[in-house]
């Protein structure tokens, strides 16, 4: 069954018609929701116009997976895999998110605390394939789409207003078409940044619409939680208590002086956001992939180094297969490592040639990664290529071996005919380890633009 469209507005001060309460009911849709409430602030701090759209899939893969097996509609479905294995939950569906299960959980505690679960292992290329559906029904409306993830973007409609209506009649019109292209559902908000239609379109889950009106910026944000906000993460928010503050409202109300000596300068940042500023452009209209990465945080700290070498090779498969997919080759690799005391350390290396290699990739990423695991408790792993490049732009005078390069292409044949688990080379068979695809889903070499993901960003 289709969950109930729910739509929420934050209505302009001058609205009329508002309700004892400042609640009154919303013209649009079966379970109609609103709010009235004004802004602190000046109209003209945040934009002023309502163009930016936040397009957000809901429990993209489980969702999918219940769409193409009617039977597991309804029921907790985790994706990710065997869950006796030492992998992590992918995404769920709104029926495991119950019992408390949620994405980067071990598939062991998904197991622990949702026993009827209904575990399926991820099928990366078909999500692939549904997410291009969904990025080619927002492109409809605008060139200016900045797919940030293989299930959610950002647009800019303010060049499409005289096709297609306002923002807001622009959102209701994407919400209709994914659901009659995809019979998926997605959560949309609108508003002048894309910050506010960020934390918009995560607010009112699943198949909800949330519009911040020009000027109430900061009053929707204000009683929210402070982690709701990009760049403050478990150890930022323990800072920010010690200071009396649990919701945005309250980080705003400080001084950005204080918030400066607590935490630097990315104490002014977090200020300006609570406000609900935000300059961030959408950068969209076919920009070329930065980078493509895969990293995975180990349900139990390693130090076995066989064990880190055979998890940055299934890394390294990932990251080289969806090169190659993209017909893409990286001139640098870089590897991430954060250890038991969460330190993180990243180290790059420029390649002498460009490859989509496995194996290229992978030496490389040993040779970055052995000097910086030795003595330690490895919690994170990452890798990824960057200085990305086409292969007619790359040296004429590059010599592969064309043995391996057959080998390689037959391989990725076999994986594209019959799933991603088709070929597994030896020395990850029975280790417990995911699909390369589950390491990093969000990772689109489509056009990925980085935004700060709910992480402290100064530790």
């Amino acid at each position: 069954m289709r969950p109930f469209h729910r739509e929420w507005w934050l209505d302009a001060p001058e609205s009329k018609n508002v309700a004892a309460g400042g609640r009154r009911a919303s013209s649009v849709g079966p379970e109609p929701l609103a709010i009235r409430a004004r802004s602190l602030h000046h109209f003209g701090m945040t934009g002023g116009r309502l163009t930016i759209i936040h397009v957000d899939l809901d429990a993209f893969f489980a969702a999918v997976e219940q769409r193409d097996h009617p039977e597991l509609r309804g029921k907790p479905v985790i994706v990710g895999g065997d869950p006796g294995s030492r992998g992590v939950v992918s995404t769920c569906s709104y029926e495991a998110r119950k019992f408390g299960v949620h994405s980067a959980m071990p598939l062991t505690t998904a197991l622990r605390l949702c026993p009827d679960g209904i575990f399926v292992p991820v099928d990366g290329a078909k999500y692939q394939r549904v997410s291009r559906e969904v990025m080619a029904v927002l492109r409809h409306y605008t060139p200016a789409v900045e797919q940030v993830s293989i299930d959610e973007a950002f647009l800019d409609v303010a060049g499409s207003e005289a096709l297609f209506g306002p923002a807001p009649e622009i959102a209701r019109r994407i919400k209709a078409e994914v659901v009659a292209t995809t019979q998926l559902t997605v959560s949309v908000g609108v508003a002048t940044n894309k910050l506010v239609a960020k934390v918009g379109s995560d607010l009112r889950k699943p198949d909800g619409l949330v519009i911040v009106e020009p000027g109430d910026e900061a009053a929707f944000l204000a009683p929210l939680e402070i982690r709701r906000l990009w760049g403050i993460g478990p150890k930022t928010a323990d800072r920010l208590h010690g200071l009396g503050v649990r919701t945005i409202g309250e980080l705003a109300a400080l001084p950005a002086e204080t918030l400066t000596r607590a935490l630097g300068d990315h104490g002014a940042t977090l200020h300006d956001r609570a406000l609900g500023i935000d300059s961030d452009p959408v950068v969209g209209g076919g920009e070329a992939a930065k980078s493509v990465s895969h990293e995975t945080t180990f349900a139990v700290d390693v130090t076995d180094t066989a064990e880190i070498e055979r998890t940055l090779l299934a890394l390294t498969e990932g990251v080289s297969a969806r090169l190659r997919a993209a017909g893409i080759r990286a001139g640098t690799v870089a590897v991430k490592i954060r250890d038991s005391q969460f330190r993180t350390v990243t180290r790059q290396k420029h390649l002498p040639e460009p490859s989509d290699l496995t194996g290229t990739i992978w030496r490389a990423a040993l040779e970055l990664a052995r000097p910086e695991i030795r003595g330690k408790r490895i919690r994170l792993l990452g890798v990824s290529a960057t200085q990305l490049g086409q292969p007619e732009q790359i040296s004429m005078f590059e010599v592969v071996d064309q043995k391996q390069r057959r080998v390689v292409d037959a391989t990725d044949a076999v994986r594209r005919r019959f799933g991603e688990r088709a070929v597994t080379r030896a020395s990850l068979l029975h280790r417990g380890l995911p699909s390369p695809f589950e390491r990093d889903p969000a990772s689109a070499v489509e056009g990925r633009v980085g935004i700060p993901k709910i992480e402290d960003e100064i530790e």
